[in-house]
Parts: structure tokens; C-alpha cells; sequence
């Protein structure tokens, strides 16, 4: 097991930077997440951990040795690839057991931790069979027993499991998670799905367009993003933004809208010392409470456009004067597209963003 540390690490091909003055420390036995979009430099990351591809520059540790000139196989790393990388004619054992035999182990060492590798995945049943025999996720078990017989310090998962069907996903996700954390070894996982990285990491490094925009727990990140960016990008449903006014009134500070107007706390407003003009507004989905009868206290006013029945969960569309906003309500909602509705905002869970910027006031 190791500390794995990025300090100051920058991927460059010619002019062009993949990965920008990167900083990360992913303690022992963590369980490291990097999402981001495609093009963000999450997989050239993993590939400089790996010994892939060349570090431009910075430097990359296991626990405290620097690992920049290591060639790959003196890394103890073991990486998972989406595509499994099997050979398809050798067995589930034969496959499982290649690692340990290019490195000359004895027979009886093999087949021991094969076969513990094998229990702990769940595929004991399958090590006499051939990959072309196999279903997608038994081929991913297998690509992932592969990597545990060696033991490494440190596992690196490159997307595994985007090409499985969404119920396999679910599936899957439980049993890496699972498997890390009876093993204790420290995980790099790589993704573009933030369901992933929400549900299975320890830590999340956030990055987008080659540059780390936040590093915090699953929770950390999704209560408190740094910016707008990130607040978009993490949540499903999708943040809703509203570019709202601000406006004083005796020693209350609001924001503004053509729809509402809605006071601030005094810890918010005072986050918002000096600041004049227009923010951006930020609130969840599923910290808005939608009525067809006016509340007595403030609230947003707007217009059913559309509504979506996802099964124990109903997504309201909900139009206003210069744009649309999602709630997410019980699936009793009986409100029809066109008819007026009321809003009710979780005040401890909306957001504010600087418009030029995006840094978030609160």
C-alpha cells in the first residue's frame, strides 16, 4: 500500500497542457476518485501514475520516493482497463495467474492466490472457462482478479466499467468498493460519471480542462462546491443557476428576480460584504419545494412547462420569466403544464457564484 502525492505536476504534448500544476495528496488505503469531463486530463493523470506517459513536469510519490524516472514495472501498480485486456485463449485461471508467473512465482503460491482472488470476486465457478464464455461483468471480475493476485501498493482503475449496462453498473460499483475496502489498498479510480465517484470514493479530485478544481469527500463536494463549475457538473439532476440582483432594503440583503425576491441569511449576507450587482444563484433540485397554492412565506412563482414521472421520484420543469428550473418532488404531483405554481427554497442549501468568476460567495 502507498501515499501517492502529485506535487506541482504538469502534463504537456507540445504546446498543448493535459494536466496543469496538479496538487493531491491521496493518503494509504484511500479510496481516489478523479472525475471530470473527456478532455480534462483525468486519464493522462493516471497514465504518469502508471509510468505511461512522460511527467512534463512536477513530481509524482509513493509515500515519500519520488517515481518519475521508475519504468512501469518497478511501480508495483496494477491497472484495470475498461476494454479488460484478456488474452482469449488461456482460461480464467490462466489469466488470473499470468502476472505471478512472469514474475516466477512457485506453482502452489499461484494457485493460492488465485483461488483467493477468485473467492473474493466471486468467480471460483469460472476459472476454467475462456473469456469468450464469459458475460461483460465476469470478464471485468476477471481483469480485476488479475490485478489483486499481485498485490500491489497501489491499484489504478481507467473507467472499468463504462461500457456495462446500467443495472451491471450499479452491480459493480458495490463489489470494487466492497473489494477495496476488505483489501485496503489505496484505489485511483478514473471517471466521467459523477454517480460513480460519488458512491464509491473516499475523496474526489474534481478537474476540468486540465486544471483541479476542487478535492474533497463525495459530501464535501456536493454540500459545498467551489464554484459554479463544479456545481453543475456534480448532482443529478443538475444544479439550477439564476442570475438574480442583489438588493438592499434597511440592514436585508435579497436576490432579486423577476419571479422572487428572497432574503439572506445574515452568515450568507455577510459573504456577500461588498459585493454589488448581480450573482448567480445556485439550488438543487431537490432543495425546492413545489406547491399549486401560494404559501404564506416568499417564494419563486412560476409555470408547470413539463413534468417527468422517474419512478419513486417526480421532476417538475418549472418556466420562468428568462428560464427553466427543475424540482424534484413526490410522484403524487398532480400540477398540469400550464398551471401556476410556488416554490420553496431551502435557504441552508442554496448557493451564490460570482458571474465573472464563478467562485462561490456561499
Amino acid at each position: 500500500m502507498a501515499r501517492v502525492t502529485f506535487r506541482n505536476v504538469w502534463k504537456k504534448y507540445g504546446d498543448f497542457a493535459a494536466v496543469k500544476d496538479l496538487n493531491i495528496d491521496c493518503p494509504d488505503g484511500t479510496f481516489l476518485s478523479i472525475l471530470g469531463p473527456s478532455g480534462c486530463g483525468k486519464s493522462s493523470t493516471m497514465r504518469m501514475v502508471a509510468g505511461l506517459e512522460h511527467i512534463s513536469a512536477g513530481d509524482i510519490l509513493f509515500d515519500d520516493k519520488r517515481i518519475n524516472d521508475l519504468a512501469p514495472k518497478d511501480r508495483d501498480v496494477a491497472m484495470v482497463f475498461e476494454n479488460y485486456a484478456l488474452y482469449p485463449h488461456k482460461s480464467v485461471f490462466e489469466n488470473m495467474a499470468n502476472p505471478l508467473k512472469l514474475r516466477g512465482q512457485d506453482t502452489g503460491r499461484i494457485k493460492d492466490r488465485v483461488t483467493q482472488a477468485a473467492q473474493l470476486l466471486e468467480i471460483g465457478h469460472l476459472l476454467e472457462r475462456r473469456p469468450q464464455e464469459l458475460s461483460g461483468g465476469q470478464k471485468q471480475r476477471v481483469a480485476i482478479g488479475r490485478a489483486i493476485v499481485r498485490e500491489p501498493k497501489l491499484f489504478l482503475f481507467d473507467e472499468p466499467i463504462a461500457h456495462l449496462d446500467a443495472k451491471l453498473r450499479a452491480h459493480m460499483r458495490g463489489e470494487i468498493k466492497h473489494m477495496q475496502r476488505t483489501l485496503g489498498t489505496t484505489m485511483v479510480y478514473v471517471t466521467h460519471d459523477q454517480l460513480e465517484a460519488m458512491s464509491m470514493a473516499d475523496q474526489i479530485a474534481v478537474m476540468h480542462e486540465g486544471e483541479l478544481q476542487q478535492l474533497g469527500s463525495p459530501r464535501e463536494v456536493y454540500n459545498k462546491p467551489v464554484n459554479a463549475w463544479v456545481a453543475g457538473f456534480v448532482g443529478e439532476p443538475a444544479m439550477n443557476f439564476l442570475t438574480c440582483e442583489l438588493s438592499r432594503e434597511a440592514d436585508r440583503l435579497s436576490l432579486s428576480h423577476p419571479n422572487f425576491s428572497l432574503a439572506l441569511k445574515p452568515d450568507q449576507a455577510g459573504c456577500l460584504n461588498g459585493t454589488t450587482g448581480t450573482v448567480r444563484m445556485g439550488v438543487r433540485p431537490d432543495a425546492l419545494a413545489i406547491s399549486m397554492t401560494r404559501p404564506a412565506e416568499p417564494v419563486i412563482t412560476g409555470e408547470v412547462f413539463v413534468t417527468e414521472l422517474l419512478g419513486g421520484d417526480m421532476i417538475v420543469e418549472v418556466q420562468l420569466a428568462d428560464a427553466r428550473i427543475r424540482v424534484k418532488t413526490a410522484p403524487e404531483f398532480a400540477g398540469s403544464p400550464g398551471e401556476a405554481c410556488y416554490l420553496s427554497v431551502n435557504r441552508d442549501k442554496w448557493h451564490a457564484f460570482d458571474t465573472g468568476t464563478g467562485r462561490a460567495y456561499f
